[in-house]
């Protein structure tokens, strides 16, 4: 099995980086190869999902307060507009 730093698909910038120029679909040496890169994808989206949740956690506070002063908007809104329906509580009708 071909190590990847052995591969001529891989390099290394300035800071010490890796980096991976292989293509799956036309580049791949090995079928380890595959595997190493399908590897390399899925800590890229748990990475990604992570940062995620963490700006998430950050927004939590500020949405339930948004969700509060929304749900007491439309509660005002539906207190002021109580005059136009007739109540149907009242058992005595008009005489």
């Amino acid at each position: 099995m071909i190590q990847c730093k052995d591969c001529e698909f891989y390099s290394e910038d300035a800071d010490g980086r890796r980096m991976f120029t292989c293509d799956p679909f036309g580049t791949i040496k090995e079928p380890d190869c595959l595997v190493k890169w399908q590897l390399l994808r899925l800590d890229m989206l748990v990475s990604t999902f992570r940062g995620m949740a963490g700006f998430q956690e950050k927004m939590a506070p500020m949405q339930d307060k948004i969700m509060k002063y929304v749900k007491r908007e439309l509660e005002d809104l539906d207190e002021s507009e109580n005059w136009k329906v007739d109540d149907e509580d009242q058992d005595e009708p008009y005489l």
